[in-house]
């Protein structure tokens, strides 16, 4: 299970629909920075396939995890508006969806029940994430994010209907496929 599940569980149909008729599928190649430490983002990214890297300055741009797919990029951004604390790089060949920061940030204005299960849907993943964070901080590893098998159970318990939202991601790849 991916952690995009956590918030495919919490939207709506309608509301996926709403991402995939206002976000662009991009077919990304390796060794792209999508996300610039520093920089402001421009959009919310869901990550359909591939694998990138995650690397901060501070460190002398060392890596300190991957993402994968069904992961979420940019949502501290978008929740904060702070600039992002790392730089996010393809390692190879990836199939990211991206949404519009200006234009979610107008749906979530104008429609109340989608900011409602929107939010509600970030919580639980950054909540899911910084409990991953601080149970490897006393591990001995250099990544603090990455997926780890205990991730994937973690999510679990912030998913209501797994099934429901696995069966949305597989809904929502085959849609972006198509087009």
């Amino acid at each position: 299970m991916s952690k995009v599940l956590v918030i495919l569980g919490e939207l709506s149909d309608r509301d996926i629909d709403w991402m995939l008729a206002n976000g662009t599928r991009t077919i990304v190649p390796p060794g792209t920075t999508v996300i610039v430490e520093g920089k402001p983002l421009d959009a919310l990214y869901i990550v359909l396939n591939g694998t990138l890297s995650v690397s901060v300055s501070s460190l002398g741009d060392k890596e300190i995890g991957q993402i994968i797919c069904g992961e979420v990029l940019g949502e501290m951004s978008f929740v904060d508006g702070r600039l992002p604390s790392a730089s996010v790089t393809t390692i190879d060949e990836c199939l990211i969806l991206s949404i519009p920061r200006r234009l979610l940030t107008e749906k979530l204005e104008q429609d109340v029940l989608f900011s409602l299960r929107f939010y509600r849907a970030i919580t639980k993943f950054l909540s899911s994430r910084l409990r991953g964070t601080v149970k490897r901080f006393g591990e001995e590893t250099d990544y603090l994010i990455y997926q780890d098998p205990d991730d994937e159970r973690a999510i679990a318990h912030n998913v209501e209907n797994p099934d429901l939202a696995q069966s949305r991601f597989q809904w929502l790849l085959q849609r972006l496929k198509a087009t």
